[in-house]
């Protein structure tokens, strides 16, 4: 991964093409982000998710539902990243809207090696 602006930027187009697949991108399409021994902690205190294999289990969930995301707002340092979006969920009659705030660290080849999701029931509106 490049160096200071660079990376910033390439830091953004990551996170932002992982909202963009996070609205319409399998299992597989978000599995993909993650470094081979990367871990997921989504939400925070619960389960870790260690491998690629492991976090394209986890995203399977999400996989035959609606998808809409929105990024709200990213902060770049480092090699690493802190963003708030949302994400409203369509099954059927049910509709909900959940607004996490993730963290990713990123390795030398642009790819996340952690993420967490900062994240509660009080964060789930029914919609």
């Amino acid at each position: 991964m490049p160096n200071s602006p660079d990376r910033s930027q390439a830091i953004t187009e990551t996170v932002t093409r992982y909202i963009a697949t996070v609205t319409d991108g399998s299992a597989d399409d978000l599995a993909a982000f993650y470094a081979d021994d990367a871990t997921l902690e989504d939400p925070v205190g619960g389960e870790v998710h260690i491998g690629t294999n492991a976090i394209r289990s986890f995203y399977s969930s999400v996989t035959g539902v609606q998808r809409d995301c929105e990024l709200v707002t990213l902060r770049v340092s480092g090699n690493e990243a802190a963003f708030h979006f949302r994400l409203t969920i369509t099954a059927g009659d049910n509709k909900m809207r959940i607004e996490p705030i993730e963290t990713m660290v990123f390795d030398s080849d642009g790819k996340v090696t952690a993420m967490k999701a900062y994240w509660s029931p009080a964060d789930v509106t029914q919609l």
